[in-house]
């Protein structure tokens, strides 16, 4: 099976082309090929796909096997991809993905894209919609107990559900600790991707997040975008911010006109290969 390393910031997945053809069993092969000692290594896996709604079709795995809606430094590369290997030839696309289409701005020099922006729609904050267990029409800075310790979250779900923590200093947090207990929370009826974000002025977060079945990520772009809104939301940020992740930065906008947020940011192709399902489930049960 042929496959393409690619990664938005360090995001990284395996993406393969199925425009011609199905992948039978695309849960398992994501843990196979997401594995970073015996696989190839990836956050997940990431099929291109044709479709009758949209340009293109994104299907996403994350690194456990389970199927998720919508990555944003994701669907970033998934354009680079599709304009790189010759599937488009267009600058301005749409790739639909778990139900909900996305419009892509591509911004090509040398005949490779460099940068995406990507209008990925108005964010989502009815509690029920995220989903989030809570009053109200949405949760701004509401108060969860975690591990006995109390935070304040915001949640919006931007195609995924995200839960934004506010602190003072994320670069000690022990992240791989608290990640999993707001994943598994029970108020979080189908998970949750937890932002924790420390302000640095009002054009500038900085943001590490666990993303639920892959665990801690070197970006988000859903995150980031989660991330923007509920800052604005709680007063801490102008409408135009830049967000700095462990991987590098991404613009985002939440326009006021149209309620969408837009995501600006790069996608880089690794490399490419080949690998055979057998081979990788053998060396994987032999670990």
């Amino acid at each position: 099976m042929k496959f393409t390393k690619m990664h938005g910031i360090g995001n990284d997945y395996v993406y393969m082309d199925c425009t011609k053809e199905r992948l039978e069993n695309p849960g398992e092969i994501a843990r196979l090929v997401s594995d970073r000692h015996k696989g190839i290594g990836s956050d997940g896996l990431i099929l291109i796909q044709s479709s009758d709604e949209a340009d293109f079709e994104m299907a996403m795995y994350n690194a456990d096997g389970s199927y998720g809606k919508m990555c944003g430094n994701g669907i970033r590369c998934v354009a680079k991809y599709v304009y790189d290997n010759g599937l488009t030839d267009k600058t301005e696309i749409s790739v639909i993905s778990g139900g909900a289409v996305k419009y892509l701005k591509l911004t090509v020099e040398n005949g490779k894209v460099k940068k995406v922006r990507v209008n990925m729609g108005e964010p989502i904050l009815k509690p029920s919609e995220i989903p989030v267990v809570g009053d109200g029409d949405k949760l701004v800075a509401v108060p969860i107990v975690v591990d006995n310790q109390v935070y304040e979250m915001t949640c919006v779900s931007m195609g995924n559900p995200h839960a934004v923590v506010f602190l003072d200093d994320v670069e000690n947090l022990k992240i791989e600790e608290i990640g999993p207990k707001f994943e598994q929370h029970e108020r979080f009826p189908d998970r949750v991707n937890t932002e924790f974000v420390e302000r640095i002025d009002r054009k500038n977060l900085k943001m590490r997040v666990w993303e639920r079945g892959s665990g801690e990520t070197m970006a988000c772009g859903t995150g980031a975008c989660a991330t923007a809104v509920a800052a604005i939301l709680n007063g801490y940020a102008e409408r135009d911010v830049t967000v700095h992740l462990l991987g590098g930065d991404l613009e985002i906008s939440w326009d006021e006109t149209d309620n969408c947020v837009y995501m600006t940011g790069p996608a880089a192709t690794a490399f490419t290969g080949e690998f055979d399902p057998e081979e990788l489930r053998k060396s994987i049960r032999e670990r």
